[in-house]
Order: C-alpha cells, then structure tokens, then sequence
C-alpha cells in the first residue's frame, strides 16, 4: 500500500511540474504589408529606413534590417508598444534582398523582401 502511494504522489507532482512547463507559443513572422521602407540616393549610395506599427508580439525585441544583396545591416530595439522606426538607413537599393527579423529573448522570426519604397508586398517576398 506504501508503494502504491508513493508512486501515486510521484505521478501527481510529476504531472504539476509538466504543467509549469509550458511550451511557447512561436511568435508570427513579420508582416511585408505592414513593413515601410524609404529609399534615398540612388544606385550603390542608396539607403532605406524601416518603420513597423505597433505589434504586442514584438514588444521589447531587438530588431535585425539586413541586406543580404550587400551583407550588412543594422540592429535596433523596438518600443514597448512592438513598433520601430524609422530606423538608422541600411545601404540598400530597389529590387535587393532585406531581411527584417524580430528577436525575443527565446525565439526569432525573419521575413525577406526585395525592396520597394514605401509599404512592402506579399509578392515580393525573396525567392529561397
């Protein structure tokens, strides 16, 4: 009967230490819709700024603007409401590869447009 009961506590503090561990929930990739970018100069001294809206699941993230075309780019934080920006410029040029990344403290999510001034599409997302 001892043991039966041991096991029996075993099981139930087993099973309440699972259920303080929780698995996170993977927060959305960014947007291109939502995303806006300014573009100045032209041609290789081009550069764009990025700006986001607010979003409760980038609030407090560090945010990543990265030319893969060029292989730089620029890290800032957003608010505490989740938006950005404007951002510092990123040498960048119409029609080049950025990819925009959120990152939490555990988790992050990147989304790569080719760039157009203004308010990003869906459509031009970078081919893999």
């Amino acid at each position: 009967m001892r043991r039966l009961l041991f096991i029996v506590a075993g099981i139930a503090v087993a099973t309440a230490m699972a259920g303080c561990i929780t698995p996170s929930i993977p927060i959305p990739p960014p947007d291109p819709a939502s995303m806006e970018f300014v573009v100045t100069g032209d041609g290789i001294t081009s550069s764009a700024t990025f700006q986001y809206p607010p979003n409760v699941n980038y609030r407090d993230s560090i945010v990543f603007v990265y030319n893969r075309d060029r292989g730089l780019g620029i890290i800032e934080a957003s608010r505490p409401d989740g938006s950005v920006g404007p951002t510092q410029p990123v040498k960048a040029a119409l029609g080049e590869q950025i990819v925009v990344t959120f990152q939490l403290e555990d988790q992050a999510t990147s989304t790569c447009i080719r760039l157009r001034n203004g308010q990003q599409s869906s459509s031009d997302r970078c081919l893999p």
